[in-house]
Protein backbone atom coordinates (compact mmCIF):
# COMPACT_ATOMS: atom_id res chain seq x y z
CA UNK A 1 0.00 0.00 0.00
CA UNK A 2 1.42 3.35 -1.02
CA UNK A 3 1.40 6.50 1.05
CA UNK A 4 -1.29 7.92 -1.24
CA UNK A 5 -3.45 4.84 -0.60
CA UNK A 6 -2.99 5.19 3.14
CA UNK A 7 -3.89 8.87 3.02
CA UNK A 8 -6.99 8.14 0.96
CA UNK A 9 -8.06 5.42 3.39
CA UNK A 10 -7.52 7.68 6.40
CA UNK A 11 -9.51 10.47 4.73
CA UNK A 12 -12.34 8.02 4.02
CA UNK A 13 -12.33 6.87 7.65
CA UNK A 14 -12.30 10.47 8.87
CA UNK A 15 -15.25 11.39 6.66
CA UNK A 16 -17.11 8.32 7.89
CA UNK A 17 -16.38 9.19 11.53
CA UNK A 18 -17.55 12.77 11.00
CA UNK A 19 -20.78 11.47 9.53
CA UNK A 20 -21.37 9.35 12.62
CA UNK A 21 -20.69 12.30 14.90
CA UNK A 22 -23.11 14.49 12.98
CA UNK A 23 -25.88 11.95 13.51
CA UNK A 24 -25.40 11.83 17.29
CA UNK A 25 -28.32 13.03 19.38
CA UNK A 26 -27.68 14.05 22.97
CA UNK A 27 -30.47 13.50 25.49
CA UNK A 28 -29.98 14.60 29.08
CA UNK A 29 -31.66 16.02 32.18
CA UNK A 30 -32.06 19.77 32.36
CA UNK A 31 -31.48 21.78 35.52
CA UNK A 32 -35.25 21.95 36.17
CA UNK A 33 -35.78 18.18 35.89
CA UNK A 34 -36.81 18.48 32.26
CA UNK A 35 -35.54 16.71 29.13
CA UNK A 36 -32.97 18.43 26.91
CA UNK A 37 -32.36 17.15 23.37
CA UNK A 38 -29.56 18.53 21.22
CA UNK A 39 -26.34 17.60 19.55
CA UNK A 40 -24.92 17.53 16.05
CA UNK A 41 -27.86 15.56 14.65
CA UNK A 42 -30.17 18.57 15.07
CA UNK A 43 -27.70 20.92 13.35
CA UNK A 44 -28.86 23.89 15.35
CA UNK A 45 -27.22 26.06 17.94
CA UNK A 46 -29.54 25.56 20.90
CA UNK A 47 -31.04 22.33 22.24
CA UNK A 48 -34.76 21.75 22.59
CA UNK A 49 -35.94 21.64 26.21
CA UNK A 50 -39.36 20.39 27.27
CA UNK A 51 -40.85 18.73 30.32
CA UNK A 52 -41.52 14.99 30.02
CA UNK A 53 -45.30 15.27 29.46
CA UNK A 54 -44.75 17.73 26.61
CA UNK A 55 -42.25 15.40 24.95
CA UNK A 56 -44.74 12.53 25.15
CA UNK A 57 -47.49 14.65 23.59
CA UNK A 58 -45.12 15.79 20.86
CA UNK A 59 -44.06 12.22 20.11
CA UNK A 60 -47.70 11.12 19.97
CA UNK A 61 -48.27 13.72 17.24
CA UNK A 62 -45.18 12.85 15.17
CA UNK A 63 -47.16 11.74 12.10
CA UNK A 64 -49.29 14.90 12.20
CA UNK A 65 -46.14 17.04 12.36
CA UNK A 66 -44.55 15.10 9.48
CA UNK A 67 -47.70 15.54 7.39
CA UNK A 68 -47.77 19.28 8.12
CA UNK A 69 -44.14 19.58 7.00
CA UNK A 70 -44.82 17.64 3.79
CA UNK A 71 -47.96 19.66 3.04
CA UNK A 72 -46.13 22.97 3.56
CA UNK A 73 -42.73 21.98 2.22
CA UNK A 74 -42.50 24.96 -0.17
CA UNK A 75 -43.32 27.50 2.54
CA UNK A 76 -40.84 26.24 5.12
CA UNK A 77 -37.20 27.24 5.44
CA UNK A 78 -34.71 24.44 4.82
CA UNK A 79 -31.62 26.46 5.77
CA UNK A 80 -29.73 25.28 8.80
Amino acid sequence: MTDQDRIAELERQLAEARGEVQQRLNIKFGNKRNVVVGGPALKQRFPVTLYAPSWLILLDHAEEIRQFIEDNRDQLSWDR
